[in-house]
């Protein structure tokens, strides 16, 4: 994708947009570094999806001047950091406003830069950056909108003012006056205070009532990404009374929106919304036993199909299938093609692949080989050397299939040391079991562009997250929209998308990581690598992959779920939102780990 769909001549007309999508992160084009990973590469294919099938919505984000970060690796793995600077001035049209924001006890100026997200029909997704980088603003207010992720607690949560009660500001500055506001995850939650501030039309805060509380859970949704409690923002309650101010802070404490005596972003969220959702059945299931006096429904995410299916097969979809950028459910379709055209295109993706990772790093992979790929954040409990649990075995099975390829890729937070140590570790294993019969490789800088290579050229998609941290996932998504079948932990959207020897393979759960490997290989030797040698029966299961995993796990579904369940429900359905009444659900066995970092 190129910056030409951020240069739309004029805004299109607000007023009428119905939706306002708020997140901390929107991956909105593989040259702007406005993302980290998971969280903004599905807001981007959901503003994608929005432009694509003509949504009436609008989003809010931060420019990020300084990007996320550049992965560097040395020869033995080591991780480090470079910032990806850009400027929104040169490269997007201006919102024409500029807002006056209070917090930290004084003004901070807040403008905006556009991106115009452009459909297959033309419809435009406008999104706004928020930028403090502004003259007239204290120098070190002029760095709040830099860095994501960057900084200490009390930078991120004047990020979080920012994009919150900012964002909401910068919408009424540009006349428009959504129903509907959907956060996504609780970095945006402090949007709801803006609202409660413009309901109560310049009255003091602490005469808010319940009432009003509910006028504004009326016109919130709020989407929950992580089952892990590490990830789930909070803040000390000095720092919320510094920088939101007395009122502001008192406002949420007087809600109840406290949790362990913090102020916990994921709690406002909750008390100010009137649907909830987890990302895929299960995390919802996890996710209503961490917050029981909520209902927390589920929507599983997708990805944005024509962002995601390779060049190769985008032109054979447009021959055979050809409404298929509109409407993803035609992917069923792809059982009227012949599955050795489905091989071919996806061989012509896997070829590209290693003439890139040639070009890179001068390794040369055989294009005949089966391929395994790793791609994700780095996070430890994503177990990234699973995969390497028992190295002799591993050869022993190279050996015998006739050779066995690996890719690996991912970044680790910088402040994440075990994530590092990761990365490191399969550096050390790929220099010793390196041999004719067993390639592995870790490739640097994981992005979009990267991700969209591996998971279009890759025999099979490797995934061995620890239950139950797995959200969602959609990089499993993204390979079988390219027929490419995954082997995963049961966690996440696999256990709503594995077909075992249909769709790909499960690793069964075990007392032991051990025991996990020991199944992973097994799958590996007797199931994978035998199908693998079967042409008729491989193009199959790619074609398996497309019709059944392609045309669900995709945004134009799960975009139409939102629409009809959370943004504007059926009349008689608006009761199941509520919050206060007491939800019975089956008993999960889930134990989370406060250390764990999202």
């Amino acid at each position: 994708m190129s910056l030409s769909n951020a240069l739309a001549t004029a805004c299109p007309d607000l007023s009428s947009r119905s939706i306002a999508y708020f997140s901390m992160e929107i991956a909105l084009s593989p040259s702007l570094p406005t993302y980290s990973g998971g969280l903004g590469m599905l807001a981007g294919d959901t503003l994608r999806s929005a432009a694509d099938t003509c949504r009436p919505m609008v989003a809010i984000s931060l420019a990020h001047r300084r990007g996320y970060f550049r992965q560097i690796l040395d020869a033995q793995g080591q991780q480090t950091e470079a910032d990806v600077p850009w400027s929104p001035e040169a490269t997007l049209p201006s919102a024409n406003q500029v807002i006056a924001l209070s917090m930290q006890g004084r003004q901070v100026l807040v403008r905006a830069w556009r991106f115009d997200v452009i459909g297959v029909t033309g419809h435009i997704i406008p999104v706004f950056l928020l930028d403090t980088n502004i003259e007239g603003n204290d120098e070190w207010d002029r760095h709040l909108t830099d860095h994501l992720y960057g900084g200490d607690t009390y930078y991120r949560l004047c990020q979080e003012t920012i994009l919150g009660l900012g964002g909401v500001a910068l919408l009424r500055a540009l006349d428009c006056k959504p129903e509907v506001y959907h956060m996504n995850e609780g970095h945006a939650a402090l949007l709801s205070i803006g609202l409660l501030e413009e309901h109560l039309a310049g009255n003091p805060l602490r005469d808010a009532q319940e009432i009003d509380l509910e006028a504004v859970r009326r016109h919130c949704v709020f989407t929950t990404h992580t089952p892990v409690p590490a990830g789930h923002d909070q803040f000390g309650l000095d720092q919320m009374y510094q920088v939101l101010g007395h009122d502001r802070a008192a406002a949420i404490e007087h809600a109840g929106c406290l949790h362990n005596g913090l102020m916990n972003m994921t709690y406002i969220a909750l008390r100010f919304s009137r649907y909830v959702n987890g990302v895929a059945m299960q995390h919802g299931k996890v996710s209503q036993l961490m917050f029981p006096d909520y209902k927390v429904h589920s929507i599983t995410n997708g990805v944005h199909a024509a962002t995601w299916v390779s060049p190769h097969f985008q032109k054979l979809l447009d021959a055979e299938v050809s409404s298929w950028r509109t409407d993803n459910q035609y992917f069923r379709s792809v059982y009227g093609i012949d599955p050795a055209r489905i091989s071919a295109c996806h061989f012509k993706g896997k070829q590209r692949l290693f003439d890139v990772l040639a070009k890179r790093t001068g390794h040369h992979f055989n294009p005949s080989v089966l391929t395994l790929g790793f791609a994700r954040r780095v996070a430890t409990y994503k177990r990234a050397s699973l995969l390497l649990e028992d190295p002799a075995r591993l050869v022993a099975i190279a050996e015998k299939i006739g050779g066995l390829q690996i890719l690996y890729a991912g970044k680790a937070h910088p402040a994440d040391n075990a994530g590092k140590g990761l990365i490191r570790d399969v550096y050390a294993a790929a220099a010793r079991l390196n041999s004719g019969a067993l390639k592995i490789h870790y490739l640097e800088n994981y992005d979009w562009e990267l991700g969209a290579l591996l998971t279009q050229g890759v025999d099979v998609w490797v995934n061995t997250p620890r239950r139950p941290y797995e959200a969602s996932g959609t990089s499993g998504m993204k390979a079988a929209l390219n027929g490419v079948p995954s082997l995963s932990v049961l966690d996440g959207w696999w256990i709503e998308g594995c077909a075992e020897n249909v769709t790909g393979w499960a690793i069964d759960d075990a007392e032991s990581e051990e025991a996990e490997a020991a199944n992973l290989y097994e799958k590996l030797e007797k199931h994978i690598a035998p199908m693998y040698a079967n042409p008729a029966a491989w193009a199959r299961m790619q074609q398996h992959c497309i019709a059944i995993n392609g045309s669900f796990f995709n945004t134009h579904r799960m975009l139409a779920q939102y629409v009809c369940n959370a943004y504007f429900p059926f009349p008689h359905l608006t009761d199941l939102s509520s919050p206060s009444a007491p939800v019975n659900e089956p008993a999960v066995d889930v134990l989370l780990d406060e250390a764990e970092l999202v």
